[in-house]
């Protein structure tokens, strides 16, 4: 099927989530917008604030001025300790997925996995409709009372009693929600939280509310939850300490202030995790100006490039001396029941990926699927390893290897930006890919899925933000760094080139579409538009 022409420059890439205010009078609880007008008054102007920081933080880094790590504070050079609640000292696996998916909410919770995140963020569209059912969800599956049917069994399956930890990842602090108060934008941080702690009972949870922060780019950023959660524990009459947290590492500047982050958060925090996937994105992101920084075909990285080993290594070491969990992140390489060929090279990579995490002081890693689960857990010492602290005890050459001996002095932290010089390849084939894929991913959020399976690998915002931050990177610098075609010869990434290369994948997948492509020809251009509109307006937000 021949498509005609697309203009990308009439099209706009990112819409913001919004909603009629009827809306929302309509699907939220009543009284809900009235107990959240004060908590938007008092938050959302600092929520504005941070987000202009980041923007002159990310132009100083395109200037030259890049992240790095602050200066000696209490945060550093105090004694301080998280005190790790009994409930949640066993997270060797939390598996993750989108809140919105009721069935999914349910098997997970009931798969035996020591921690589950209900996301709804990476992994759920952006769109009233799905926020709205994931909120939902969040408070059934907190009380216990979600089921869905099954259509296998024909009957109504509800969540087993567990010890599971529930946890809730609301939408990064970049993010705005629009239609509850006129035109106004409101933080949609504070909406998801407030949404969902205005509608629970606490006598009907298994332990405390646990909120898992995502996209923090600074140790400040911890300060704006900090009061967020002691505000709205105040209003119940709870005490000030009552919602718990875990925070992912997943931007390139926090990084360099995990444990001013911790501290700041520290009557809350009882962990951090390194969001892998955000994490390449934004080190990307923030080195876009940089040709040295034109990273491999994603697929050809390996799990312990030293730029992720080193970060790898350093957050256990933090959470330790503080008495916080290290989490991983998430494998993508995805299970199939279907393909027992992927099946096992899927599961041999999670082995291999966990095991390196567990070399490396961490307490336990993420997963998306049950049949994970407990190749994960078996992975990890129990119930954690936070009594473990890295020997410091090295040689000169390891120190050099560490990136930790610079110029002949010693430095307290590894070098975090060790430049990814002989690692994978660079191929006009993977600029393909990353083409075919930000298609088909944002094929499937046009069609309500968040999250979608491609070709073995579960793509999510974090992995479409990767693709397209790597086309852009590409576009940028591909004179000073070759990209190979299949004949070995250096291919100049012009805009010219990138939309034939959409125009060329859009045809072939609308031509032979593959199972997981949901949707019709016409999604699948739209998509098409918004993926290069995104690209070439500097679109990289997680959005």
């Amino acid at each position: 099927m021949a498509l005609s022409p697309v203009n990308v420059s009439q099209t706009s890439g990112f819409r913001l989530n919004y909603s009629a205010e009827q809306a929302a009078r309509r699907d939220l609880p009543p009284g809900f917008l009235e107990f959240l007008l004060p908590l938007h008054q008092r938050f959302t102007p600092r929520q504005q604030e941070l987000i202009e920081k980041r923007y002159r933080v990310l132009a100083e880094s395109h200037a030259g001025k890049r992240p790095r790590h602050l200066p000696p504070s209490p945060a550093t050079e105090r004694e301080w300790r998280i005190e790790l609640p009994e409930w949640c000292a066993d997270q060797r696996n939390q598996m993750t997925g989108p809140a919105d998916d009721a069935e999914l909410v349910v098997k997970m919770l009931n798969s035996g996995a020591p921690g589950v995140m209900l996301d709804l963020e990476d992994s759920t569209v952006n769109e009233w409709e799905h926020q709205r059912l994931g909120a939902e969800n969040i408070v059934q599956a907190l009380h216990g009372t979600l089921t869905y049917f099954d259509k296998k069994r024909k009957q109504m399956t509800g969540i087993k009693p567990s010890k599971t930890v529930i946890w809730v990842r609301p939408r990064g602090l970049h993010m705005s929600q629009r239609g509850l108060f006129g035109d106004e934008p409101a933080s949609a941080s504070l909406f998801d939280v407030a949404r969902v702690f205005y509608a629970m009972d606490p006598a009907q949870l298994r332990h405390p509310l646990c909120v898992y922060i995502p996209k923090s780019e600074s140790a400040e950023e911890a300060l704006w939850w900090r009061d967020l959660f002691q505000a709205l524990a105040e209003i119940r009459g709870l005490p000030r300490d009552y919602i718990k947290c875990m925070a992912l590492v997943e931007s390139h500047p926090l990084a360099f202030q995990m444990e001013e982050f911790l501290f700041n958060l520290r009557e809350h925090i009882v962990g951090l995790n390194l969001g892998r996937w955000d994490y390449m994105a934004s080190l990307i992101h923030f080195n876009l100006c940089d040709a040295e920084w034109v990273l491999p075909d994603r697929n050809t990285i390996s799990h312990d490039v030293p730029f992720f080993q080193r970060v790898r290594e350093l957050l256990p070491e933090i959470c330790h001396r503080r008495g916080a969990l290290a989490i991983g992140g998430m494998t993508a390489l995805y299970p199939s029941r279907e393909d027992s060929e992927l099946n096992a090279r899927a599961l041999a990579a999670l082995e291999k990926d966990k095991k390196n995490e567990a070399g490396c002081l961490m307490d336990g890693a993420w997963t998306g699927h049950p049949d994970q689960n407990q190749i994960a857990v078996d992975q990890f010492p129990g119930p954690n390893q936070i009594n473990k602290l890295p020997s410091r005890d090295l040689g000169r050459e390891e120190l050099e290897r560490a990136g930790m001996l610079r110029n002949g002095q010693f430095n307290r932290y590894a070098d975090l930006r060790a430049v990814p010089r002989g690692v994978g390849c660079r191929t006009l084939a993977g600029t393909r890919a990353a083409v075919r894929t930000v298609i088909r991913y944002r094929n499937g959020v046009l069609n309500g899925k968040g999250a979608s399976l491609l070709d073995g690998y579960m793509e999510d915002l974090a992995t479409d933000r990767i693709y397209r931050l790597m086309i852009a990177q590409r576009m940028r610098h591909s004179e000073a760094m070759d990209i190979l075609d299949d004949n070995g010869n250096p291919v100049v990434h012009t805009p010219e080139l990138i939309s034939r290369l959409f125009d060329e994948e859009l045809q072939k997948i609308v031509a032979n579409p593959a199972r997981a492509d949901i949707g019709t020809p016409e999604t699948l251009r739209e998509a098409r538009c918004i993926a290069e509109a995104m690209i070439l307006n500097g679109e990289f937000n997680p959005a």
